[in-house]
Formats: structure tokens, sequence, C-alpha cells
């Protein structure tokens, strides 16, 4: 929090009528409550406090002194500042135009002014805000844990808060200020009280009263008047008594302004002990709230009050913590000390409790007296089974009872914890089922139960997942629903009509019940053949239920089934008479299927056929991150070697260059996905299906038929790779050389021919390649060299052996 700066006013030479017209306007200032922690910052107070009159004023402040602070730590005052406006002359006012102070401590619910004088226009313009607008004091650091919390957590497992000091934590600073709040009608007045008097009729006035010390007040022509001491509901008799003596015919309104501080001590094991001053409405709850409430080792259940010598109350916490009475709460007086003693006897309470923590104890308690401070037993709290662990002896020992009435009468001791346990989370009489079925969960079980009774029928497996995405089939989202401006509606892309289950389908030959042995404890698994019961209604299959037994059905994701067992579809794209998604019967095969779609059309080109299966994309995948990951690794053992091996920087440079070209190559394959095409080998020049008419069939299966295409692909390192017209028994060369020709960097050893059907015929270890010739749809790939070497290099690599050779042939010699 940063310091507080109060400026001091620095007014003109004022005349005494605009000096007391400044003090009219500046009106009552709400009362705070203030615990300075310096004497600067009583000094800012009494320079900023409003004066009182003299017969009010305190001799150490009239003296120039504050109290508390040693002698000439002020400058004399001179006797103009006696004055009832005194505080106002420039010639008054203390060296410096502005006072830095320190934080102030300010709490509580009840507010108060220092103890050096009333508040001044700081604290008024404060109690001028909303009074629901509150401000809270920040969070004071955490007290470290008791002992005994620290000893109970080592047992429960977590760190138990002590019950009530959560109230002190965040306390607002600012309240609805008390010059606005009735007093009650058993209010002493004392000295520093206003009493606003209002008489009307023979005579009128109206008249703030401000009580001196003395405990009087002054009325003109009724003289000074004591009323200290006197209820504030015995006040307007009182006056009225007093007026009567001088005037006749006449009433009279009493109500009160600004009331009084009072100086309190709060002392003992509070988290901020010191001196508050506060206002004459507190009470003991009001100056524990301002000292920051206990400390850990500070009493809840016998805070006193002291007045002199004697204890005037007695104050329990946990009666206006536990059920909200008051009634031990005595207000303040001014002297008062409210001494907080060190804490009682301390039990811990954890568990199936509805408020964990750490009571104090005030006399002889029981476990059923704690458990009402908890707030009760939770609903999951185990009633036959409760610990109490004790220490005895010097020893730790533990009790274990039922919270029953004997037990509940069991009685606390100091350092007790006690434990509710939580009841098994156990169900009795009851069959869960579970798995692929429409309502999974629990049913209550009966003698002679059995399956049928919790699998009725077929509806009873259609799970809530596969009707939630059937209902979405129907649904048009909103954005697609209206046509969308020109440009985005040319870019939006079609969506896939797709065809297929929408929730994978349920394994009719095998579920299981799964049933514990009450004597060892053993899980037993009990199949069953769920097609039979379901379908057939098998009564071998209807199987008797036990308290417990889980039963779980299963789908065909969750264990794979016999293809004659699978939903299949396949899908017949291109070149058919009727090209669809068809469903394969257990034993079809593809050339019953291609059949089925009324055979293939006069311009299918077979040969070109893609055939594409889901189990081998996977496979295929696999493989091609395996394949990738050695040429990734191989290309950076090269990469060593020959960075190794360079001669000059220049050389290096270039070599990093291709390595760097050959990680971006490695890179796009990774994004290249494999398509799961399998080649079938088929005839060119004929469109018989009879060689894979036998070719069983999977689920997700594609078979696209194209038309027979008119061109040849020529691609890699040729001067212009593109599409040429296919002519028949032209050798590749031919195709090749209308492609403009092999490049500088074409690597002619390693070309290929990719066949349409998917196959591939490479240049090596096949005799007469440029004179193969092609089918329609076939492509010539040429691809590139990816280490060259200029012949510079080469000339120069080759002059280094060929000088070693001379260098070690002039040696022989030598030694010869």
């Amino acid at each position: 929090m940063s310091s507080i700066r109060i400026l001091r006013p620095r007014p003109p030479s004022l005349s005494w009528l605009a000096a007391a017209a400044l003090l009219l306007l500046a009106g009552p200032a709400a009362s705070q409550v203030y615990a300075p922690r310096d004497p600067n910052a009583a000094r800012g107070m009494l320079n900023q406090a409003p004066a009182a009159s003299r017969s009010d004023r305190d001799p150490a402040r009239d003296s120039g002194q504050v109290p508390g602070l040693e002698s000439g730590a002020y400058p004399e005052r001179p006797e103009e500042c006696d004055g009832p406006l005194g505080h106002l002359l420039p010639e008054c006012q203390l060296p410096g135009d502005t006072l830095d102070l320190p934080p102030l401590e300010r709490r509580g619910t009840e507010t108060g002014l220092p103890a050096t004088g009333q508040e001044g226009d700081a604290t008024g313009e404060r109690s001028r805000r909303n009074p629901s607008e509150f401000e809270f004091m920040p969070m004071p650091e955490p007290e470290p844990p008791s002992e005994f919390q620290r000893f109970a957590a080592s047992s429960v497992g977590t760190l138990l808060p002590i019950y009530g000091a959560s109230l002190f934590e965040r306390v607002p600073t600012t309240f609805a200020p008390l010059d606005r709040v009735p007093v009650t009608a058993d209010y002493a007045i004392g000295p520093g009280d206003e009493i606003l008097l209002r008489v009307w009729g023979q005579v009128n006035m109206d008249l703030p009263l401000v009580v001196d010390r003395a405990g009087a007040v002054y009325i003109p022509q009724a003289g000074s008047i004591t009323v200290a001491g006197i209820e504030f509901r015995q006040l307007p008799g009182f006056l009225r008594s007093q007026l009567e003596r001088v005037f006749r015919n006449f009433d009279l309104s009493v109500n009160m302004g600004q009331l009084r501080s009072i100086q309190v001590f709060v002392v003992g094991h509070a988290r901020r002990p010191g001196t508050y001053t506060v206002s004459s409405l507190s009470t003991m709850v009001s100056a524990l709230f301002a000292a920051g409430g206990p400390s850990a080792q500070g009493s809840m259940r016998r805070i006193q009050l002291k007045r002199g010598a004697e204890v005037v109350a007695e104050m329990d916490l946990y009666d206006l913590l536990l059920r909200g009475d008051k009634s031990g709460d005595a207000r303040l007086l001014p002297g008062d000390v409210v001494y907080i003693p060190p804490v009682g006897p301390q039990v811990a309470a954890a568990g199936s409790v509805k408020n964990p923590a750490v009571y104090e104890l005030k006399g002889e308690q029981t476990v059923g007296e704690l458990i009402g401070m908890t707030g009760g037993l939770s609903s999951l709290a185990d009633r036959e089974r409760a610990t109490l662990e004790r220490i005895a002896e010097g020893s730790r020992r533990v009790v274990e009872f039922q919270l029953d009435d004997e037990g509940m009468r069991l009685p606390m001791r100091d350092g007790d914890v006690f434990q509710a346990r939580t009841i098994q989370p156990r169900f009795e009489e009851t069959v869960t089922l579970r798995g692929n079925v429409a309502n999974p969960g629990r049913f209550h079980w009966r003698p002679g139960m059995r399956l049928r009774d919790i699998i009725p029928d077929r509806e009873s497996l259609v799970t809530r997942d596969y009707w939630k995405k059937r209902n979405l089939l129907g649904f048009t989202p909103p954005e697609e629903a209206i046509a969308a401006e020109p440009v985005e509606e040319a870019r939006r892309r079609l969506t896939e009509t797709r065809i297929g289950p929408t929730a994978p389908d349920i394994n009719w030959s095998y579920a299981v019940i799964e049933r514990q042995n009450p004597q060892d404890l053993m899980t037993k698994l009990l199949p069953f053949h769920l097609g039979r019961l379901v379908l057939e209604h098998d009564g071998a299959q209807n199987l008797e239920l036990r308290p417990g037994d889980v039963v779980t059905v299963f789908s065909q994701a969750d264990i794979r089934v016999p293809q004659m067992q699978q939903t299949r579809t396949v899908r017949l794209e291109g070149e058919f008479n009727a090209p669809g998604i068809y469903d394969v019967e257990p034993g079809e095969t593809l050339g019953q299927l291609i059949e089925k779609a009324g055979g293939l059309t006069p311009q299918a080109y077979l040969f070109g056929a893609e055939f594409l299966r889901e189990s081998v994309r996977k496979d295929q995948q696999k493989r091609m991150e395996r394949y990738i990951q050695d040429l990734e690794q191989e290309a950076d053992k090269a990469a060593r070697n020959r960075l190794a091996n360079a001669d000059n920087p220049s050389q290096a440079q270039m070599l990093d260059a291709e390595i760097k070209s050959q990680k971006e190559m490695v890179e796009r394959l990774r994004s290249v996905q494999p398509t799961g095409r399998i080649v079938l080998s088929l005839d060119p020049d004929s469109n018989d299906f009879s060689q894979i008419a036998h070719m069983t069939l999977e689920d997700g299966d594609r078979f696209v038929v194209p038309a027979l295409p008119s061109t040849v692909n020529v691609m890699g390192a040729v001067y212009s790779p593109n599409a040429l017209v296919f002519a028949k028994k032209r050798p590749v060369r031919e195709y090749i050389a209308q492609a403009g020709g092999f490049t500088r960097n074409a690597d002619e050893d390693r070309s290929y021919i990719l066949r349409a059907d998917g196959s591939v015929l490479p240049r090596r270890g096949t005799s007469g390649f440029e004179k193969k010739s092609l089918n329609p749809g076939d492509a010539v790939i040429i691809p590139e060299h990816l280490f060259k070497t200029t012949f510079l290099t080469n000339l120069r690599n080759w002059s280094e052996v060929i000088s070693q050779f001379g260098l070690g042939a002039a040696a022989i010699n030598v030694l010869r």
C-alpha cells in the first residue's frame, strides 16, 4: 500500500467570517478507525482535524505538542492559534506544505477518530461515498500453521484451517458513515458527542451542541447543562425540564450528530495488537475486526473485556459464528482493554463432515457436540465406523467406534483428531450393463434375474450415439442455407456425400458377464452369444445374473471380427454401367460385384484401374515413414562425410546448399500421403476382368476404372516435361526426344516407366529400356542427380591422388 499524502490548506488572509463559512462548508466528517504506526501519522491527523471549543481543547495540543511525543518536537504555537478557528490561520500551520504518512491501519465495522482529535476533510470525503462501495484491506500475510495444525495434517493428509479465522481475512476498510446511523436508546452521552437540538414555539433555536470535557453543553439563556452519563432515551425529557425553567410554550426535538471517538486497547494473542481509536458505538467485535482477530495461538472462545482491574464481559465467538448470537458483544468505553488469551484445548475434525477444521473446546464436550460445531455429518459419512486419534501417556492411539448414541457421548480431549469415514462406493443388489447399448447403467437385481431382463430386444442395443449422428444427416448449417457473397460462394467446396454406418456395428458373436467370486475375490468371465440371445431367443444363452455382475456388449470397433461378419460397403466409380456404393454380401467377390453394377462400359480402360484399400494404405504409410527415416539418416551421414572432405570454404558453402536442398526434399516426401493402391497386373490390351474376379472385398474398398486416355507423360529432368499424344509402338527414346531430351542434371541410369496400372519398370536391369513401347496413361520419369560434382573438382581430386602416388613412388626409390 502506498503512503498517504495529506495536503495542508494554505488559505490567504481570511476574515473571521470567511473562516467560519469555510468551517461550515466542511461539514461533519465520517469517522474511521485509525491505528497510527508512528508519530508523523498523529501529527498529520492533528494538522487536518477541525478545532473544537476552548473548553474542549487538550492542553498538550494547545502547547503545540502531540501526546506521546517529546517536548520540542514541534515549534510553540502563537496565542492567536488558541482561538476557535486558529487552526485555519497560516501562521498556525506547522512547517511544510505536505506531510507523507505511512499506510494507516484501517479496520472495523465501527468507525472512530484518531486519538489526537477529530478527523478532518480527508476522512470526511471518504464518508460521503456510497455506503455500498466497500474497499477491502489487502490480504494479510498468511500466518504459519500452528503446531497442532501440522500435527493434524500428518494424520488426515491435508492442512485444516482454524475455525473462524476466515472471518477476519477480508475486512472492508470503509462502511456506511456512522454519523447517519441512529444511536440506540441506551447510548450514554459523553464528552465529544454532538447533540442536535431544535426548539420551536415561544423561542426558536437550532443548535449543534458539542459536549465538552466536563460533560456539559451550553444553551443560550439556559446556561451550562451537564448531560454526560444520560442515556439517549432520557435526553429529550431532561433537556425539556432544563429549558422549562427559562422558557414556556415550546416544543423540541433531540438528535445525535457526530459521535465521539474512544481509545481502546487490543492485547494478547491478536494478529495486530495495539491501541485503536474507534467510534463510541463500537463493541468488542468492532475492536477484533480492527486488530485482525485472534492469531493462530489466540482463543476465540474466551475473549475478555477489561475495564480497570475488572473483567466486565467475556465473549465466545463461536456463539456468533455458529448461532449468530451477538448477545455477549459488550459496548466499549474509553480505556477499555480487549484481551485475547491463549487458545484453549483444540481438536481436529476431518473426513465426511460439512466443515472440516480445527476447533477449540470449552469445558467438557462430546463427539456429538463437535459434529454439531462442524455443521453435521455429510451425506456420505459412514455411521458404522469413525476413528479418534488420541494422545495418551505420551503415545498416539486410535479409538474406533460407531456414530450411534453411545459414540456421540464419547468425551473429547485436547489434541484429539476425529475422522468420519466415508461409505464404500459399493452398490448392493445391482447389476451393471455397459458398452454398445441404448441405456447403459445399473439395474436392481432380484432373484431369478436373467440377461433377457436387461437386454429385452434389438432396440436396447441401438446406442444414443447412433441416433445423434443419424439425426445430423438431415441438418443444414445456417451458413450453407443462404448463399454467401459471390467470391466466397465460388471458393466454397462441395462436401462429399458418403454412405456408411454412423456408429460401429454390434459384435453379435460375443458378449461377456464379469462376475467376482465371493470366496477368492477372483473375477471370472462368462461369455455368451449375443445374436442367439436377442435374434434367435436361444434359452441356453439367457444366463442367470447375480448381484454385482457387469454385462458388457462390444461393437466391431472394440474387437475385430471376421470379414464375413463385418458390414462391408465398396465404392465403384468410373466406367461402370451403374457406378455407386454397394453392400457386399458374405462371400461375394469383386467379379460378382462388377456384374451387379452392370459391367464395364465400352470406353473403360481396365489396365489403368485403381483398386484402393484402407488396410493397404495404413501399411504403406508405416513403410513410407520407415523409408523416410532411413533416407534422412543416410543423407545426414553422407553430408557429414562430404563436409569433412571439403577442401575450401567455397566448396563447403556449396555442400551446405546441397544439404539444405536434400532436407527440403525429405520434408516434401513427408507430405506425400500413400493411397493404398493395389497393382492388378492386367493385360493392357483387354478389358477382361476374369483375372481379378476372384478377389475378396473389404469394407471401404474403392475401385475406379478410368476411360481410355490418349496421352503419355514425360516428367523429370527433361527440357519440356509434358503430356504427349500416345502413338502405338512408339519407343521410349522418341517420347524423351519429343520432350526435349535429357537436361545436364539428368540421372539417365535411374530413369523408370510408371505404368498406368501402378507398376514400375526401371532402366537398370531392363534390357532395351529405350526401345520399350508405352501404353496409354504411362509416364516416363527421369530423376535428377542428388550429388553431382563439377569437372574442376574431379580434376583437382584426381590430381591430388596422382601426386600422392608420385610421392609414394619417390619414397620407395629413396628407401632402396
